[in-house]
Protein backbone atom coordinates (compact mmCIF):
# COMPACT_ATOMS: atom_id res chain seq x y z
CA UNK A 1 0.00 0.00 0.00
CA UNK A 2 1.07 3.25 -0.65
CA UNK A 3 1.94 5.98 1.35
CA UNK A 4 -0.28 8.72 1.17
CA UNK A 5 1.12 12.09 0.87
CA UNK A 6 4.25 11.59 2.56
CA UNK A 7 2.49 10.49 5.90
CA UNK A 8 2.29 7.30 7.49
CA UNK A 9 -0.11 5.42 6.30
CA UNK A 10 -3.11 4.73 9.27
CA UNK A 11 -4.08 0.90 9.42
CA UNK A 12 -7.51 -0.35 11.72
CA UNK A 13 -8.05 -4.01 12.10
CA UNK A 14 -11.49 -5.95 12.58
CA UNK A 15 -11.34 -9.16 13.67
CA UNK A 16 -8.89 -9.30 17.00
CA UNK A 17 -8.30 -12.81 17.43
CA UNK A 18 -5.08 -15.10 17.53
CA UNK A 19 -4.24 -14.41 13.81
CA UNK A 20 -4.64 -10.65 14.23
CA UNK A 21 -1.69 -10.89 15.99
CA UNK A 22 0.68 -11.64 13.43
CA UNK A 23 -0.60 -8.54 11.52
CA UNK A 24 -0.21 -6.25 14.75
CA UNK A 25 3.34 -7.50 15.49
CA UNK A 26 4.19 -6.41 11.92
CA UNK A 27 2.73 -2.94 12.18
CA UNK A 28 4.40 -1.75 15.46
CA UNK A 29 7.80 -3.92 15.78
CA UNK A 30 8.43 -3.85 11.43
CA UNK A 31 6.66 -0.83 10.02
CA UNK A 32 6.38 1.68 12.26
CA UNK A 33 8.34 3.98 9.66
CA UNK A 34 5.69 3.95 7.20
CA UNK A 35 2.69 2.27 9.01
CA UNK A 36 0.48 3.37 12.15
CA UNK A 37 -1.77 0.91 13.51
CA UNK A 38 -4.94 3.40 14.69
CA UNK A 39 -8.19 1.00 15.76
CA UNK A 40 -9.26 -2.06 16.57
CA UNK A 41 -12.72 -3.33 15.79
CA UNK A 42 -14.34 -6.47 16.94
CA UNK A 43 -17.52 -8.06 18.34
CA UNK A 44 -15.94 -8.67 22.01
CA UNK A 45 -14.38 -5.78 23.93
CA UNK A 46 -12.17 -8.17 25.83
CA UNK A 47 -10.66 -9.74 22.89
CA UNK A 48 -9.83 -6.04 21.61
CA UNK A 49 -8.66 -5.06 25.46
CA UNK A 50 -6.26 -8.58 25.15
CA UNK A 51 -4.75 -7.17 21.95
CA UNK A 52 -4.08 -3.90 23.82
CA UNK A 53 -2.75 -5.17 26.83
CA UNK A 54 -0.35 -6.82 24.25
CA UNK A 55 0.38 -3.41 22.53
CA UNK A 56 1.92 -1.86 25.44
CA UNK A 57 3.92 -4.91 26.34
CA UNK A 58 5.45 -3.95 23.23
CA UNK A 59 6.38 -0.22 24.12
CA UNK A 60 3.17 0.78 21.86
CA UNK A 61 0.07 2.91 23.50
CA UNK A 62 -3.15 1.24 23.36
CA UNK A 63 -5.03 1.97 20.24
CA UNK A 64 -9.19 3.20 19.87
CA UNK A 65 -11.58 0.52 20.15
CA UNK A 66 -14.95 0.31 18.52
CA UNK A 67 -17.41 -2.40 18.64
CA UNK A 68 -17.97 -4.02 14.79
CA UNK A 69 -21.52 -2.12 14.69
CA UNK A 70 -19.86 1.23 14.67
CA UNK A 71 -17.24 -0.29 11.82
CA UNK A 72 -18.09 2.84 9.23
CA UNK A 73 -17.82 5.47 12.23
CA UNK A 74 -14.20 3.87 13.06
CA UNK A 75 -13.10 4.61 9.38
CA UNK A 76 -14.00 7.97 9.38
CA UNK A 77 -13.03 9.22 13.10
CA UNK A 78 -9.72 7.69 12.67
CA UNK A 79 -8.77 8.37 9.15
CA UNK A 80 -8.33 5.38 8.43
CA UNK A 81 -6.27 4.42 4.52
CA UNK A 82 -6.12 0.69 4.89
CA UNK A 83 -8.53 -1.77 7.01
CA UNK A 84 -7.03 -5.59 7.99
CA UNK A 85 -9.64 -8.07 7.95
CA UNK A 86 -9.09 -10.97 10.12
CA UNK A 87 -12.62 -11.63 11.44
CA UNK A 88 -14.67 -14.99 11.11
CA UNK A 89 -14.67 -15.58 7.38
CA UNK A 90 -18.55 -15.42 6.60
CA UNK A 91 -18.01 -11.42 7.85
CA UNK A 92 -14.90 -10.49 5.39
CA UNK A 93 -17.39 -9.31 3.03
CA UNK A 94 -19.43 -7.09 5.44
CA UNK A 95 -16.14 -5.13 6.09
CA UNK A 96 -14.38 -5.26 2.79
CA UNK A 97 -17.15 -3.75 1.13
CA UNK A 98 -17.88 -0.98 3.72
CA UNK A 99 -13.92 -0.18 3.72
CA UNK A 100 -13.94 0.26 0.19
CA UNK A 101 -16.91 2.36 -0.21
CA UNK A 102 -15.50 4.74 2.38
CA UNK A 103 -12.44 5.10 0.20
CA UNK A 104 -10.04 2.77 2.31
CA UNK A 105 -8.09 -0.24 0.93
CA UNK A 106 -7.97 -3.38 2.45
CA UNK A 107 -5.87 -6.13 3.42
CA UNK A 108 -7.84 -9.33 4.18
CA UNK A 109 -6.84 -12.78 5.77
CA UNK A 110 -7.60 -15.94 2.84
CA UNK A 111 -10.19 -17.39 2.00
CA UNK A 112 -12.00 -13.82 0.78
CA UNK A 113 -15.26 -14.79 1.39
CA UNK A 114 -16.94 -17.79 1.62
CA UNK A 115 -19.41 -17.76 -1.03
CA UNK A 116 -20.49 -16.75 -4.50
CA UNK A 117 -23.19 -14.22 -3.86
CA UNK A 118 -20.47 -12.44 -1.48
CA UNK A 119 -17.64 -13.32 -3.75
CA UNK A 120 -19.71 -11.36 -6.55
CA UNK A 121 -20.18 -8.38 -3.97
CA UNK A 122 -16.79 -7.64 -3.13
CA UNK A 123 -15.93 -7.38 -6.76
CA UNK A 124 -18.31 -5.11 -8.02
CA UNK A 125 -17.47 -3.17 -4.90
CA UNK A 126 -13.87 -2.95 -6.38
CA UNK A 127 -15.03 -2.18 -9.87
CA UNK A 128 -17.04 0.64 -8.39
CA UNK A 129 -14.85 2.49 -5.95
CA UNK A 130 -11.38 1.34 -7.67
CA UNK A 131 -10.29 1.02 -4.42
CA UNK A 132 -7.25 -2.10 -4.01
CA UNK A 133 -8.02 -5.37 -1.99
CA UNK A 134 -5.30 -7.55 -1.50
CA UNK A 135 -5.67 -11.38 0.17
CA UNK A 136 -3.10 -12.42 2.36
CA UNK A 137 -2.04 -15.66 0.81
CA UNK A 138 1.31 -16.20 2.81
CA UNK A 139 2.47 -19.59 1.25
CA UNK A 140 3.10 -17.17 -1.88
CA UNK A 141 5.98 -15.58 -0.19
CA UNK A 142 7.07 -19.30 0.82
CA UNK A 143 10.75 -19.28 -0.62
CA UNK A 144 10.43 -22.86 -1.59
CA UNK A 145 7.39 -21.97 -3.45
CA UNK A 146 9.00 -19.07 -5.04
CA UNK A 147 11.29 -21.27 -6.50
CA UNK A 148 9.29 -23.72 -7.92
CA UNK A 149 7.33 -20.66 -9.64
CA UNK A 150 10.73 -19.54 -11.00
CA UNK A 151 11.32 -23.11 -12.46
CA UNK A 152 8.38 -23.27 -14.32
CA UNK A 153 7.93 -20.03 -15.44
CA UNK A 154 11.91 -20.99 -16.59
CA UNK A 155 10.04 -23.94 -18.94
CA UNK A 156 12.28 -26.46 -16.29
CA UNK A 157 9.97 -29.03 -16.83
CA UNK A 158 8.52 -28.22 -19.65
CA UNK A 159 4.72 -27.16 -20.81
CA UNK A 160 2.53 -28.60 -17.67
CA UNK A 161 0.51 -31.61 -18.79
CA UNK A 162 -0.69 -32.60 -14.86
CA UNK A 163 -0.37 -31.74 -11.26
CA UNK A 164 -0.35 -33.84 -8.16
CA UNK A 165 -0.71 -31.84 -4.54
CA UNK A 166 -1.14 -33.63 -1.54
CA UNK A 167 -1.56 -31.54 2.17
CA UNK A 168 -1.99 -33.78 5.08
CA UNK A 169 -2.86 -31.97 8.20
CA UNK A 170 -2.02 -33.82 11.41
CA UNK A 171 -4.18 -34.91 14.65
CA UNK A 172 -2.65 -31.45 16.22
CA UNK A 173 -3.52 -29.06 13.46
CA UNK A 174 -6.22 -30.67 11.66
CA UNK A 175 -8.18 -31.11 14.81
CA UNK A 176 -8.33 -27.76 15.86
CA UNK A 177 -10.78 -26.65 12.99
CA UNK A 178 -12.99 -28.90 14.30
CA UNK A 179 -12.91 -27.32 18.36
CA UNK A 180 -13.84 -24.01 16.81
CA UNK A 181 -16.41 -21.61 14.27
CA UNK A 182 -14.44 -22.92 11.43
CA UNK A 183 -16.62 -26.84 11.88
CA UNK A 184 -19.52 -24.55 10.50
CA UNK A 185 -19.89 -24.83 6.99
CA UNK A 186 -21.93 -21.81 6.91
CA UNK A 187 -18.95 -19.79 8.99
CA UNK A 188 -15.95 -20.85 6.87
CA UNK A 189 -16.93 -22.79 3.64
CA UNK A 190 -15.16 -26.15 4.89
CA UNK A 191 -11.90 -26.80 4.59
CA UNK A 192 -11.63 -26.47 0.71
CA UNK A 193 -12.48 -23.03 1.53
CA UNK A 194 -11.17 -21.73 4.42
CA UNK A 195 -7.67 -23.87 3.93
CA UNK A 196 -7.36 -24.80 0.71
CA UNK A 197 -7.55 -21.46 -0.77
CA UNK A 198 -4.32 -21.40 -0.15
CA UNK A 199 -3.38 -24.23 -2.07
CA UNK A 200 -5.70 -23.47 -5.05
CA UNK A 201 -4.39 -19.97 -5.61
CA UNK A 202 -0.62 -21.55 -5.49
CA UNK A 203 -1.41 -23.91 -8.57
CA UNK A 204 -3.51 -20.67 -9.94
CA UNK A 205 0.26 -18.63 -9.69
CA UNK A 206 2.27 -21.34 -10.65
CA UNK A 207 0.86 -21.99 -13.72
CA UNK A 208 -0.43 -18.61 -14.47
CA UNK A 209 -4.11 -20.59 -15.09
CA UNK A 210 -7.02 -20.68 -14.12
CA UNK A 211 -9.54 -23.16 -13.39
CA UNK A 212 -12.29 -24.36 -15.84
CA UNK A 213 -14.34 -27.35 -14.44
CA UNK A 214 -13.75 -29.37 -11.46
CA UNK A 215 -15.26 -32.26 -9.72
CA UNK A 216 -14.88 -33.61 -6.02
CA UNK A 217 -15.75 -36.33 -3.30
CA UNK A 218 -15.72 -35.40 0.66
CA UNK A 219 -16.88 -36.72 3.33
CA UNK A 220 -16.34 -36.43 7.47
CA UNK A 221 -14.52 -39.87 8.27
CA UNK A 222 -12.72 -39.14 11.24
CA UNK A 223 -14.35 -36.24 13.20
CA UNK A 224 -17.47 -34.90 14.55
CA UNK A 225 -19.85 -38.26 15.14
CA UNK A 226 -17.75 -40.00 13.17
CA UNK A 227 -15.57 -40.72 16.39
CA UNK A 228 -17.65 -43.07 17.69
CA UNK A 229 -16.84 -45.71 15.36
CA UNK A 230 -13.07 -44.91 15.57
CA UNK A 231 -13.32 -45.26 19.31
CA UNK A 232 -12.19 -41.62 20.15
CA UNK A 233 -15.59 -40.22 20.99
CA UNK A 234 -15.76 -38.26 24.63
CA UNK A 235 -18.77 -37.30 26.59
CA UNK A 236 -18.16 -33.84 26.82
CA UNK A 237 -19.34 -30.86 25.03
CA UNK A 238 -16.03 -28.22 25.65
CA UNK A 239 -13.00 -29.47 27.25
CA UNK A 240 -12.44 -26.73 29.77
CA UNK A 241 -13.62 -27.58 33.25
CA UNK A 242 -14.97 -31.16 32.01
CA UNK A 243 -13.36 -34.30 33.73
CA UNK A 244 -13.96 -36.36 30.67
CA UNK A 245 -11.65 -34.13 28.77
CA UNK A 246 -8.83 -34.87 31.01
CA UNK A 247 -6.99 -37.15 29.39
CA UNK A 248 -8.48 -36.58 25.49
CA UNK A 249 -5.20 -35.67 23.86
CA UNK A 250 -7.76 -34.09 21.43
CA UNK A 251 -9.00 -31.66 24.03
CA UNK A 252 -7.55 -27.99 23.91
CA UNK A 253 -7.07 -26.63 27.11
CA UNK A 254 -7.03 -23.06 27.05
CA UNK A 255 -6.23 -22.23 30.48
CA UNK A 256 -2.93 -23.76 29.59
CA UNK A 257 -2.20 -21.23 27.23
CA UNK A 258 -1.89 -17.55 28.90
CA UNK A 259 -2.56 -15.98 25.38
CA UNK A 260 -5.08 -18.12 23.97
CA UNK A 261 -6.76 -17.64 27.63
CA UNK A 262 -6.94 -13.94 27.62
CA UNK A 263 -8.88 -14.28 24.12
CA UNK A 264 -11.01 -16.57 24.45
CA UNK A 265 -12.19 -18.12 27.83
CA UNK A 266 -11.82 -14.80 29.48
CA UNK A 267 -13.92 -13.15 26.85
CA UNK A 268 -16.54 -16.03 26.67
CA UNK A 269 -18.85 -14.15 28.36
CA UNK A 270 -19.61 -10.97 26.22
CA UNK A 271 -20.83 -13.69 23.26
CA UNK A 272 -20.49 -17.05 24.48
CA UNK A 273 -17.54 -18.16 21.87
CA UNK A 274 -16.14 -21.75 22.57
CA UNK A 275 -13.00 -22.38 21.44
CA UNK A 276 -12.43 -25.63 22.74
CA UNK A 277 -15.51 -27.76 21.52
CA UNK A 278 -14.95 -31.56 21.52
CA UNK A 279 -14.03 -32.50 17.64
CA UNK A 280 -16.06 -35.47 18.27
CA UNK A 281 -18.98 -34.03 19.22
CA UNK A 282 -22.13 -33.43 17.10
CA UNK A 283 -22.96 -30.48 15.29
CA UNK A 284 -20.11 -30.42 12.32
CA UNK A 285 -20.64 -29.64 9.24
CA UNK A 286 -17.37 -29.69 7.10
CA UNK A 287 -15.17 -32.59 5.73
CA UNK A 288 -12.19 -33.97 7.10
CA UNK A 289 -11.10 -35.92 3.89
CA UNK A 290 -11.68 -34.30 0.27
CA UNK A 291 -10.45 -35.24 -3.43
CA UNK A 292 -10.50 -33.04 -5.84
CA UNK A 293 -9.79 -33.27 -9.80
CA UNK A 294 -9.74 -29.43 -11.28
CA UNK A 295 -9.05 -28.78 -15.34
CA UNK A 296 -7.24 -25.55 -15.78
CA UNK A 297 -7.60 -23.03 -18.90
CA UNK A 298 -4.43 -24.01 -20.13
CA UNK A 299 -5.53 -27.58 -20.36
CA UNK A 300 -3.63 -28.82 -17.57
CA UNK A 301 -5.39 -31.03 -15.01
CA UNK A 302 -4.76 -31.32 -11.12
CA UNK A 303 -5.53 -34.22 -8.45
CA UNK A 304 -5.75 -32.58 -5.28
CA UNK A 305 -6.77 -34.32 -1.85
CA UNK A 306 -6.96 -32.63 1.77
CA UNK A 307 -6.45 -35.11 4.75
CA UNK A 308 -7.08 -33.66 7.93
CA UNK A 309 -6.18 -36.52 10.78
CA UNK A 310 -3.16 -37.40 9.36
CA UNK A 311 -0.01 -38.77 11.63
CA UNK A 312 2.03 -35.65 10.44
CA UNK A 313 2.27 -32.53 8.88
CA UNK A 314 3.25 -31.92 5.62
CA UNK A 315 2.77 -31.90 1.86
CA UNK A 316 4.00 -32.86 -1.64
CA UNK A 317 3.52 -31.61 -5.22
CA UNK A 318 4.11 -33.14 -8.59
CA UNK A 319 4.13 -31.09 -11.44
CA UNK A 320 4.39 -33.34 -14.92
CA UNK A 321 5.54 -31.32 -17.78
CA UNK A 322 7.42 -32.10 -20.97
CA UNK A 323 10.80 -31.46 -20.16
CA UNK A 324 10.72 -33.36 -16.76
CA UNK A 325 8.95 -33.58 -13.35
CA UNK A 326 9.43 -30.90 -10.52
CA UNK A 327 8.70 -32.53 -7.14
CA UNK A 328 8.57 -30.51 -3.51
CA UNK A 329 8.16 -32.67 -0.66
CA UNK A 330 7.50 -31.16 2.75
CA UNK A 331 7.63 -32.24 6.37
CA UNK A 332 6.44 -29.68 8.71
CA UNK A 333 6.45 -32.50 11.00
CA UNK A 334 7.07 -35.56 11.25
CA UNK A 335 4.88 -37.11 13.85
CA UNK A 336 2.80 -35.48 17.11
CA UNK A 337 4.47 -35.53 20.24
CA UNK A 338 2.42 -36.84 22.60
CA UNK A 339 3.14 -34.55 25.23
CA UNK A 340 2.02 -31.51 22.96
CA UNK A 341 -0.95 -33.13 21.34
CA UNK A 342 -3.70 -31.40 23.43
CA UNK A 343 -2.27 -28.01 22.14
CA UNK A 344 -2.41 -25.74 19.06
CA UNK A 345 0.01 -26.23 16.07
CA UNK A 346 3.28 -25.64 17.04
CA UNK A 347 5.47 -22.31 16.71
CA UNK A 348 6.83 -23.91 13.49
CA UNK A 349 3.95 -23.17 11.49
CA UNK A 350 2.09 -20.08 13.09
CA UNK A 351 5.15 -18.01 15.42
CA UNK A 352 8.41 -17.95 16.11
CA UNK A 353 9.66 -21.04 17.31
CA UNK A 354 11.18 -24.47 16.05
CA UNK A 355 8.52 -27.30 16.32
CA UNK A 356 9.71 -30.38 19.02
CA UNK A 357 9.21 -32.76 16.09
CA UNK A 358 11.51 -32.60 13.19
CA UNK A 359 10.81 -31.08 9.71
CA UNK A 360 12.93 -31.46 5.82
CA UNK A 361 12.15 -29.66 2.70
CA UNK A 362 13.20 -31.19 -0.66
CA UNK A 363 12.62 -29.82 -4.28
CA UNK A 364 13.90 -32.10 -7.00
CA UNK A 365 13.97 -31.33 -10.84
CA UNK A 366 13.78 -34.75 -13.10
CA UNK A 367 14.79 -33.87 -16.17
CA UNK A 368 14.18 -36.61 -19.10
CA UNK A 369 17.59 -37.99 -19.89
CA UNK A 370 19.96 -36.93 -17.15
CA UNK A 371 19.92 -37.84 -13.35
CA UNK A 372 17.79 -35.85 -10.64
CA UNK A 373 19.04 -32.93 -8.89
CA UNK A 374 18.47 -31.39 -5.80
CA UNK A 375 17.25 -27.56 -6.06
CA UNK A 376 18.72 -25.38 -3.28
CA UNK A 377 16.35 -22.89 -1.99
CA UNK A 378 17.64 -19.68 0.05
CA UNK A 379 15.66 -18.25 2.67
CA UNK A 380 13.57 -21.30 3.91
CA UNK A 381 12.97 -21.59 7.64
CA UNK A 382 11.07 -23.75 9.35
CA UNK A 383 8.96 -21.28 11.04
CA UNK A 384 6.29 -18.30 10.02
CA UNK A 385 4.90 -20.77 7.40
CA UNK A 386 8.90 -20.93 5.75
CA UNK A 387 9.91 -17.73 6.52
CA UNK A 388 5.99 -16.34 4.56
CA UNK A 389 4.98 -14.16 6.78
CA UNK A 390 7.66 -11.69 7.54
CA UNK A 391 7.89 -11.64 3.36
CA UNK A 392 4.50 -11.06 3.23
CA UNK A 393 4.10 -8.36 5.20
CA UNK A 394 7.62 -6.35 4.23
CA UNK A 395 5.10 -6.31 0.96
CA UNK A 396 1.40 -5.72 1.90
CA UNK A 397 2.20 -3.18 5.34
CA UNK A 398 5.78 -2.03 3.98
CA UNK A 399 5.68 -1.19 1.10
CA UNK A 400 8.66 -3.55 -0.84
CA UNK A 401 8.91 -4.28 -4.23
CA UNK A 402 7.46 -7.59 -5.71
CA UNK A 403 8.88 -8.49 -8.55
CA UNK A 404 8.09 -12.08 -8.53
CA UNK A 405 3.96 -10.57 -8.44
CA UNK A 406 3.25 -12.02 -4.97
CA UNK A 407 0.55 -9.77 -3.89
CA UNK A 408 -2.92 -11.27 -4.75
CA UNK A 409 -5.68 -9.00 -6.24
CA UNK A 410 -9.15 -9.50 -4.94
CA UNK A 411 -9.46 -11.33 -8.51
CA UNK A 412 -6.69 -14.05 -7.59
CA UNK A 413 -9.18 -14.54 -4.12
CA UNK A 414 -12.02 -15.13 -5.99
CA UNK A 415 -10.16 -18.11 -8.34
CA UNK A 416 -9.27 -19.55 -5.63
CA UNK A 417 -12.49 -19.41 -3.62
CA UNK A 418 -14.31 -20.52 -6.68
CA UNK A 419 -11.85 -23.72 -6.91
CA UNK A 420 -13.27 -24.91 -3.05
CA UNK A 421 -16.46 -23.59 -3.79
CA UNK A 422 -17.31 -25.84 -7.12
CA UNK A 423 -15.94 -28.81 -5.52
CA UNK A 424 -18.39 -28.24 -2.47
CA UNK A 425 -20.79 -27.60 -5.56
CA UNK A 426 -19.74 -31.21 -7.14
CA UNK A 427 -19.87 -32.84 -3.56
CA UNK A 428 -23.41 -31.79 -3.31
CA UNK A 429 -24.32 -32.86 -7.06
CA UNK A 430 -21.90 -35.87 -7.65
CA UNK A 431 -21.43 -33.95 -11.02
CA UNK A 432 -18.70 -32.08 -12.70
CA UNK A 433 -19.12 -28.37 -11.94
CA UNK A 434 -17.85 -25.65 -14.69
CA UNK A 435 -16.82 -22.89 -12.98
CA UNK A 436 -17.96 -20.21 -15.13
CA UNK A 437 -21.42 -21.31 -14.68
CA UNK A 438 -20.91 -20.14 -10.48
CA UNK A 439 -19.04 -16.74 -11.72
CA UNK A 440 -18.14 -15.93 -14.62
CA UNK A 441 -14.67 -13.85 -14.30
CA UNK A 442 -13.44 -13.59 -18.33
Amino acid sequence: MSEPSGRRVRYALVGTGARAEMFVRALVLDHADTAELVAFADVNQARMDAHNRWLTGLGHPAVPTYRAADFAGMLDKERVDVVLVTSVDATHDEYIVAALRAGCDVVTEKPMTVDVPRCRRILDAVAQTGRQVRVAFNYRYNPLHEKLRELLAGGAAGEVGSVHFEWLLDVRHGADYFRRWHRDKANSGGLLVHKASHHFDLVNWWLDATPVEVYAAGRLFFYGEAGRRHGYARAYDRAHGSPAAADDPFALRLADHPRLRELYLDAEAEDGYRRDQNVFAPGVTIEDDMAVLVRYSTGATMTYHLTAYAPYEGYRVMVNGSRGRLELEVVESDFVSPAAAGALKGAALHGTEAAVESGSATLTLRPFWAPPRVVPVEGYVRAGHGGADARMTRVLLGGASDPAGRAATARDGALALLTGLAANRSFDTGAPVRVADLLDLS
